[in-house]
């Protein structure tokens, strides 16, 4: 029982020991670097179904199953269950997002062949969402049914195998750095979508874990799912927060929620912007606010601090 409790503090010293400090990034709808930010994510390919050019010495984030312009053209290769469609429009299930049908065959040419594209470009590297199933009944399609009982694994099993072999594929065509997006779901990421994330680990440079939310006044649920994921993944994390309609009470609970979010051995925290002047902003309120500054003083926030007192050079 004595080693037992030592364990706990040795794993604590080590970790702080390999931490060299939390980056802070952005992900955006504008090609655009900005000031005072290490990590610069793009979105270059939507869930809307657009389709953009290849942002130059930025990560490319590129939704792979989920395009609503493509279902609508075609029907046919939205996934599907015994409770319908992979739709937002369908009420029987809660999906955010359209989903096309995985195993699909010629839309996966057709994602792999933007990733293959984005590879010949000067970019920092790709990252990858939505490229599971939409939810653990999916794809009941009479493709997905023939190919789970070629395969002879049951039926988690081979949605498992199903998505990493896309990821192995897809990495085969990424020049740079190579992550994946991460439903924030802990427990059972396996079960409901096929990511299994030792394989999935074997692939990746880091893992990107959005945890969304129009504010954070409640803000414990994020620090909660971050250490999980931390304790889980078997590769660097940075967690994603939500940025995109700033008010001063909404700055103050986003940047109290980094503060608390700096304390653990994350890779970075990306802030989710519209463009880069909604990116400045967060910045100007940090460095202006004094009493934000003071409650990062009073509560030793010492990681925190920095990072606000680097932003003060510019902004």
């Amino acid at each position: 029982m004595a080693s037992q409790k030592l364990n706990k503090p040795l794993e604590y010293i080590c970790c702080a020991l390999s931490w060299a400090g939390m980056k802070v990034g952005l992900v955006t709808y504008t090609p655009e670097k900005v000031e005072g930010f290490d990590l610069h994510v793009y979105y270059s390919k939507r869930a809307d179904g657009s389709v953009f050019p290849a942002a130059r010495e930025m990560q490319n984030d590129v939704t792979c199953f989920c395009d609503a312009r493509a279902i609508r053209e075609d029907p046919s290769i939205v996934a599907v269950s015994h409770v319908g469609p992979a739709l937002r429009r369908n009420r029987k299930i809660n999906v955010p997002f359209d989903f096309v049908c995985p195993t699909n065959p010629e839309y996966r040419a057709k994602v792999l062949g933007y990733v293959e594209e984005l590879g010949k470009e000067k970019i920092e590297g790709v990252t990858l969402n939505l490229y599971h199933f939409p939810e653990e009944e999916f794809c009941v399609c009479p493709r997905c049914v023939e190919l789970w009982r070629q395969s002879g694994l049951n039926w988690t099993e081979w949605r498992a195998q199903t998505i990493t072999d896309f990821l192995k594929e897809a990495k085969r065509m990424v020049k740079g750095t190579f992550a994946v997006e991460m439903f924030p779901d802990p427990a059972l990421a396996k079960e409901r979508f096929g990511i299994a994330f030792e394989r999935i680990a074997e692939l990746v440079n880091y893992f990107h874990v959005p945890l969304s939310s129009r504010s954070y006044f409640t803000n414990y649920w994020v620090d909660l799912l971050a250490r999980d994921f931390l304790k889980i993944l078997k590769k660097p994390v940075v967690v994603e927060l939500s940025s995109e309609i700033p008010t001063d009470e909404k700055l103050d609970a986003l940047l109290k929620t980094m503060s608390y979010l700096s304390r653990h051995n994350l890779l970075g925290v990306l802030l989710l912007v519209h463009d880069s002047e909604n990116a400045k902003q967060v910045c100007r309120y940090a460095v202006n606010n004094g009493s934000f500054r003071e409650w990062l003083k009073k509560y030793e926030f010492a990681e925190m601090t920095r990072i606000v007192e680097e932003w003060a050079k510019l902004y």
